[in-house]
Formats: C-alpha cells, structure tokens, sequence
C-alpha cells in the first residue's frame, strides 16, 4: 500500500491509526450526551447560515458525502486498480475498510457517544465516515507520494465543503464531521495494518517453489 520499506510503512499507519483515533475519543468524550453545539459549532453554523442557508449549493457540498457516490465511484475505482495491478491487498481493503468504519460508526460509536443533533445520533458523522474512508482507502493504494498528497488535498477539500454544506443544511455539527474525519482515517488504518502481512505472507507463498 504506502510506499517504502514494509516496516517504515506499518510504523506511519500505526502512528497515524494512534493519533486519528486519540483525536476521535478525546472530542466525543467532549461532547458526549450532548444535544447541542459546541460554542465554534453555534459560530459556525451562524456564518454558514447567512451565507448558504439552505441553498442548492449546500446539497451540491454534501453530495460527495453519499454512499451511491462514495462507494460506487472512488472505492470501485480503487479497487479496479487493485486488481489490474494484481494487488489482493488493495482489493481487500476497498472491499473491508469503507465497510468496516461505517458499520462500527453507526452500531458501536454513535450509540457509545450518544451525541444527539435534532432527533437523530450525529457523532461521529456517519455522512464525514463514509467519505473520508474511501478518501484513505485511495491514498492508501496509490503508489506515489505525488498520488497521495493529491488525494488527500483533494479529500480534505471535499470534507471541509461538506462540513459547510452539512452545517448549512441542518444536518451536523461541525465537530461531528472533525470526529467523523479522524474515525475514518483511524479504523482504515487499522484494518490496512491488519491486510498488509496478510498479502505478503500470501504472495511469498506463491513465489515459493514447490515440493
């Protein structure tokens, strides 16, 4: 998956797992049992509000957020790279890891939290968890530094307009969208901890000759 030695790459995607998920616990502890916004939550929505309201543009914002678009295009996509690469691990991956943080989100973390927007559970974003797991799922896959800092960019970019357009829209916080951000990237991490010793040891036992 990332570049470098397999040694070098596990360490950043457990650095990164350890840091996202310590980011995700420490604000839904915050804002556990809550009903209500954070003070930068009610500052934002309060800009957002009389800049978008409930605009077209704010449904355009929050489109990439949707599982059709999410699942169908970017981990699809992944995956076809996979597997025209011949890399089980990367098809293993867009296949388990989108799938994982969603239904962990939405059976175990939101219960847990028990952060409440409206009448509906909103921490951590399930909308944020799905795109940003197929965002990492990418970034994970591409082979170039050049490849990932693009999709990151390009991820962070989607992520902070969908928080913008969820805000305007009365959908989420902007801190359940923060917290969605950091799950994804700490249970995608961890489940490509889990796939990258499966997929080598798999691949050196193709290579070895036979008895």
């Amino acid at each position: 998956m990332t570049g470098g030695p397999p040694g070098a790459a596990s360490l950043r995607l457990t650095v990164t797992a350890t840091a996202s998920a310590a980011i995700a616990l420490m604000l839904g502890l915050a804002v556990a049992g809550q009903r209500r916004g954070t003070a930068f939550d009610a500052a934002v929505e309060t800009t957002v509000d009389h800049a978008l309201g409930g605009s077209w543009f704010a449904r355009v914002l929050v489109a990439p957020t949707e599982p059709w678009a999410v699942l169908a295009v970017l981990v699809t996509a992944a995956a076809a790279l996979g597997v025209a690469r011949r890399r089980p691990e990367v098809v293993v991956l867009c296949l388990v890891g989108p799938a994982v943080a969603v239904a962990l989100n939405t059976w175990v973390l939101k219960p847990a939290f028990g952060r409440y927007y409206d009448d509906h559970l909103a921490y951590p974003s399930g909308h944020t968890v799905s795109l940003v797991a197929a965002v990492t799922v990418v970034a994970l896959s591409v082979r170039t530094v050049r490849a990932r800092v693009l999709t990151v960019a390009v991820g962070a970019l989607g992520t902070v307009g969908a928080a913008v357009g969820m805000a305007a829209l009365d959908y989420h916080y902007v801190t359940d969208v923060v917290g969605g951000a950091a799950t994804a990237v700490a249970i995608v991490s961890v489940v490509a901890l889990v796939v990258r010793p499966r997929a080598r040891s798999a691949a050196t036992r193709r290579r070895e000759p036979a008895p």
